[in-house]
C-alpha cells in the first residue's frame, strides 16, 4: 500500500507511468469511451479547507472510474468536536477504499496515514500540494514534451506550491528559479536539502523569468493567512506576472497558475487570458491525473 502525501513519495518511473495512464484515460474520456476499473470502490474526501477544483476533480474522477464518494467536512463530523485523527483514520479506513484529505497542518495527514488501512492522498496542506504539481508537470509535457532540462520560474510566495515544485525539479531534472519577496522566502531547510543544480534563488522577478520555459505563480494570500492580506499586498508589489515580465521568458514560454487567480494582483488579466496561458488545461488535467493516481494506488500498474 502506498500513500501520496508529498511529491517525493513517488519515484520518477512511477510518475512516468502515471503520465502514460493519464494520456490514455484522458483520450478515453474525450472520446466518450467508458472506463470503470474502480467499480464499487469508495473514496472518502475529508475537507478542513474549502475547495472547488479539488472536490470537483476527485468527485467526478472517482465517479467516471465507476466508484463513489463521500464528502466529510470537519465541522460536520466528530473531527470538529475533537476526536483524535488517529481514531478517525482507524474507523474511516475500514469503510472506504481510499481517502483524500485537504487540511492545514501537514502533520494531520501524516498522522491519519500512519493509522490508515487504505491509501491516503494529500489534496493540499500548508506544506505541500502534490496533486496540483502532478497536473502541472503533466500539462507541460502535454504541451511541450519532457520537462527535463527546462527552466521553470516560480514568482511569488514561498508556499506549499513552491515547496512541491522544488521536489519536482529534483525528480524530473529541471531548473527551478524561485523569486519571493523578503519575509516570504522558501523554508531554509528546504533550500539546504535541495540540489543546487535544480534550485536557484534570485531576488528580482525579472531575473527569475529570464529565459524561462514556464512561468508560474499563486495567490499572494493563501487560505489561513487572510489576516495578512494588506501586509502581503504591500510586500508583493512588483511581483505581478504581467506582459512585461512574460516577455523576459522564452517566446514559447507557458504560464501556469493553480487557481483561483486574483487578476491584477499576482497575474494580470492580459497574461491569465492570453495565448501563453494554459491555466484551463492545467485545471482540467487535475481530473485526469488524479484518475490515474487513484487507479495506481488501488490497482497497481495497469498497462492496458
Amino acid at each position: 500500500m502506498k500513500h501520496f502525501l508529498r511529491f517525493r513519495d513517488f519515484e520518477r518511473e512511477e510518475f512516468e507511468h502515471l503520465f502514460r495512464r493519464t494520456r490514455l484515460i484522458k483520450e478515453r474520456f474525450k472520446n466518450y469511451v467508458a472506463y470503470q476499473p474502480l467499480a464499487d470502490r469508495m473514496l472518502a474526501m475529508v475537507f478542513e479547507k474549502s475547495s472547488t477544483r479539488t472536490r470537483v476533480s476527485f468527485e467526478a474522477g472517482i465517479h467516471q472510474l465507476g466508484g463513489s464518494s463521500i464528502v466529510l467536512n470537519t465541522g460536520e463530523t466528530q473531527l470538529g468536536r475533537g476526536e483524535p485523527i488517529e481514531d478517525v483514520a482507524r474507523v474511516i479506513s475500514r469503510m472506504v477504499d481510499i481517502v483524500m484529505i485537504r487540511t492545514f497542518e501537514h502533520a494531520v495527514i501524516e498522522r491519519f496515514a500512519a493509522h490508515s488501512r487504505v491509501p491516503v492522498v494529500n489534496g493540499l496542506t500548508n506544506d505541500d500540494h502534490p496533486c496540483q504539481v502532478l497536473a502541472d508537470v503533466y500539462t507541460y509535457t502535454e504541451q511541450r514534451g519532457a520537462i527535463a532540462g527546462a527552466t521553470v520560474a516560480w514568482i511569488g510566495d514561498g508556499n506549499n506550491m513552491c515547496n512541491t515544485w522544488i521536489d519536482a525539479a529534483r525528480i524530473f531534472g529541471f531548473r527551478l528559479t524561485v523569486c519571493t519577496p523578503a519575509g516570504y522566502a522558501v523554508d531554509p531547510a528546504r533550500v539546504r536539502s535541495a540540489d543546487p543544480r535544480h534550485l536557484v534563488i534570485v531576488e528580482d522577478p525579472r531575473a527569475a523569468a529570464e529565459g524561462a520555459h514556464l512561468v508560474t505563480t499563486d495567490v499572494w494570500t493563501s487560505m489561513g493567512f487572510e489576516g495578512e492580506t494588506d501586509a502581503r499586498r504591500k510586500a508583493f508589489a512588483g511581483f505581478t506576472v504581467d506582459a512585461a515580465l512574460m516577455a523576459r521568458a522564452r517566446p514559447d514560454a507557458l504560464f501556469m497558475h493553480c487557481l483561483p487567480a486574483h487578476r491584477g494582483e499576482e497575474v494580470s488579466s492580459e497574461v491569465l487570458d492570453g495565448p501563453q496561458s494554459v491555466v484551463w488545461d492545467e485545471a482540467e488535467n487535475r481530473l485526469h491525473v488524479q484518475k490515474a493516481l487513484m487507479e495506481y494506488l488501488l490497482l497497481g500498474k495497469i498497462e492496458t
